[in-house]
Formats: C-alpha cells, structure tokens, sequence
C-alpha cells in the first residue's frame, strides 16, 4: 500500500500552538513524518493530496460519548426501544459520528448493557464504519438513584442497570467486564432532570458500594467513570481513583485543591451542551423555560462554566462533548460544545481544540498498549481530519459536514480527500 503525502495544508497539530504551513507524510497507520514552512517530504511514490490551503488536524476524541443512545425524546423511553431496532440505530450513529469528524470515542454509558460490546467489537472487525471506540456499561445505579424507572406494580426500564451493596455491585461489575466493556460507569450524584429520586447535590453510592465497584474494575483494567455533580461526589472519586469525571459542577474549593493535587489522574467533562439544549431549545419535547428554571439549569450553566475556568487554571484536565444523544441534543451537533466552551467557559479556540484531540489522546493511552493519538506528530497514529477553512477563525465551521474534506482513521480514508469548494483561498507561508 502506497504511503499518503498530504501537502499544501495548515497544520493545527494538537498541543495547542498556532497552525502552520506544512505537509504530512503517512506510512501504514502512523504519522512517518511532519515537515513545517517551505520544507518538502520526499515523495517516493506516495499518493500525493494536495490540501490547497485547507487546515489540518488530529481526529477529535469524545471522552464522554453515547453513541449508542438513541435520540429518543424522554431519558426514561430509551428503555422502550427493543434490542434490536437499538442495535441498528446504534450503527447508524457510529457512521454519523465518524462522519462528524470523530476518530476516536470513549463511552460513557450504554443504552443497553452489551450494546457498546458490539458495536465496538464491529468496528474494529471492519465490518461497520466508526470511530475507534472504549465500550462501557448502562448507568450503574442504586435504588432510587437517577434514572431508577422503576415502580412497584410496573414494569419500567430506562438505560440504568440498579444494584444495591457491594455484593451485588461486585456481581454486576464482574458480569460486564465478563461481557467486555472497557470501562464502568456508575451515578454518584443524583440529577435535576430525576430530582423526584435524588437531586444534583446528593450522593447516591454508599462507599462500600463505590470501592468495591472499583476494586473489581480495576484489578482487569477497566476504568470507572462515574456521573458526578455534586461536591461530595466529587471527592468520593478522587478517593477512590475514578479517572472520569463527568460534570463536576459543584467542586469547592477544597475539592478543587485536592483535585489539582492529582491532576495527571483524572479528566474532566463537564457536557454543558445537554444542559444549554435543555435551558434553551427543548421547549419542542415538553421542557419549556419553567421546566428548566425550576429545575436550576441556569445555575448549573452559570456555575458549571465558572468551575471549569477554575479547573483549567489549575492544571486540571477538561475536555468538550458529552451527553449527546437525545431528542433535543442529537448524534451529529457534538462539535456546538466546542463553541460552548469559548463563547460559556471563555476558552481560546487554540486551547479548546487542544483539548478535543490531544488531551483526548492522553485520556485514551491511560488503557496502557502504547497508543499515541491526538496530534499531528511523527509516530502518532494517522487519525486526522482536513477541514475548509480556518477553524481559528470560526469554531462552528465543524458543525457543517460538508467542510470536512477529508476523514482519517488508522491510516485509512473514512472520507476520501475532497477538494475545496472555494477557489483562490490557498494559504501561503506568508499567513
């Protein structure tokens, strides 16, 4: 197979510099070379791509996806589609997700307890397109924790699995890892979109419940992510070694110092856009302003966005997307966190795309087995993506399709190189 010679093209390599001019040469499924400015690769033979001046850049990575969510309009109605009609639409969300720019996703909850197993599992057999993917479990829940459907006298399932002490946790986590999923995720916290059962700042996991959970995850090295808003669930992660965390709207101050204290360990993802969707457009599936006041989505964007800025200052690690998959914020909008997180938080377009592929790179290789994503970097592996325009200059040029001009994963075309639309855009070294 001929190596593949992408010339002509700014390069955003991930860590968060300026683009530059440069080319990339590509040999199987690693990154061979990078030349910057005038410098030419040697082309041997290679399958030339000429970039006319498109940017370049590492393969986004969503460390808290749900991809095999169903777009469904409740959280709770996820449990009335059949396995097998979750199963189809899963794989179609696969492919939008690829499409979307996405070469690499981390789970953060299933619909259905096996179905994260087979979609990645069929992917990576080449036999439905996707991004490289990390299955994880349901919701772990307890009982009355959020999302527990359930009534007496009624037969209800949502995407939860409820477990209650550590004996049966410690069956459940044995039975998924059993299964194969590559990660574990358990609500911590209660949720306002649930606060019948348990709001945002309670804490739904008794600690024997939690270390035992982790204990198992962690003795075949599968990772627990847990569902954590509030200050108290926080901490209890840090605690006990639970590498993902998902929202984190609530940490104090204290909870802030000894996060900071083991920065290196854990990754933030706050998945504002469900929230913003919710405060603002979801009036359409009956959450209409009131329903979102009531439940205090505003003080959760208000202090959500305040708390991540804190994070970031400190060290700590926070990435954009999650919590996409539902009616009202669907498979395909992931890359509007991205303005979320400039336009809410006040992140650089430089520093957010910095931390949609390289940290989600870094967060990815915690697994172990030597794998290196998330940058345009000489060994890496070839996960890139070509896109029209200057993403600097406009974040939201990514919610469009139709600009990316080329989708890589593993060395291989999931988009084959497109030319751009607009003539005599070509960047020179001079910009």
């Amino acid at each position: 197979m001929a190596n593949k010679l992408v010339t002509n093209v700014m390069i955003f390599d991930g860590t968060g510099k300026k683009p530059y001019l440069g080319e990339v040469l590509v040999q199987g499924n690693r990154i061979k070379t990078v030349a910057k400015g005038k410098d030419q690769i040697a082309r041997d033979g290679a399958e030339v791509v000429d970039g006319g001046g498109a940017t370049l850049l590492p393969g986004f990575i969503n460390i808290h996806a749900h991809t095999t969510y169903l777009d469904t309009t409740t959280l709770a109605s996820v449990g009335d589609v059949p396995p097998e009609e979750a199963t189809l639409q899963a794989m179609h969300n696969a492919r939008l997700v690829h499409d979307c720019g996405f070469t690499a996703v981390i789970s953060a909850a299933a619909s259905k307890p096996r179905l994260d197993v087979v979609i990645r599992n069929e992917i990576n057999a080449g036999r439905i397109p996707g991004p490289r993917m990390k299955a994880c479990t349901t919701q772990f829940v307890t009982t009355s924790g959020p999302w527990d459907a359930r009534q007496m006298h009624m037969h209800h399932e949502s995407f939860s699995t409820v477990m209650d002490g550590p004996v049966e946790v410690r069956r459940k986590t044995r039975e998924m890892i059993r299964e194969g999923v590559d990660m574990v995720k358990i609500a911590l916290s209660g949720d306002n979109f649930s606060a019948q059962h348990s709001d945002e700042h309670s804490v739904t996991w008794a600690e024997d419940e939690i270390a035992a959970c982790v204990e198992v995850a962690h003795s075949r090295n599968v990772k627990v992510c847990a569902h954590a808003r509030s200050d108290e669930s926080i901490r209890l992660c840090i605690k006990h070694g639970i590498e993902f965390i998902h929202h984190a709207t609530y940490a104090s101050e204290k909870t802030l110092d000894l996060l900071e204290k083991h920065k290196d360990r854990f990754w933030v993802a706050p998945a504002l856009g469900a929230i913003y969707a919710t405060l603002h457009e979801a009036s359409d599936w009956g959450m209409d302003k009131e329903f979102a006041l009531a439940r205090h989505f505003d003080r959760e964007i208000e202090v959500g966005c305040q708390t991540m800025m804190k994070m970031f200052k400190r060290g700590i690690k926070v990435l954009p997307y999650g919590d996409y998959g539902v009616a009202w914020n669907p498979h395909g909008t992931d890359h509007r966190d991205l303005e979320h997180f400039i336009n809410l938080i006040g992140f650089t377009p430089e520093q957010t795309l910095m931390m949609a592929t390289k940290w989600g790179g870094e967060a990815w290789a915690s697994w172990g087995g030597g794998v290196e994503m998330g940058q345009v970097k000489a060994g890496f592996l070839a996960d890139m993506v070509m896109v029209e325009g200057d993403p600097l200059a406009d974040i939201t040029l990514f919610q469009d399709r139709d600009n990316f001009l080329m989708i890589m994963k593993d060395g291989q075309y999931h988009k084959a190189p497109q030319a751009r639309r607009a003539a005599g855009r070509k960047r020179v070294a001079a910009e």
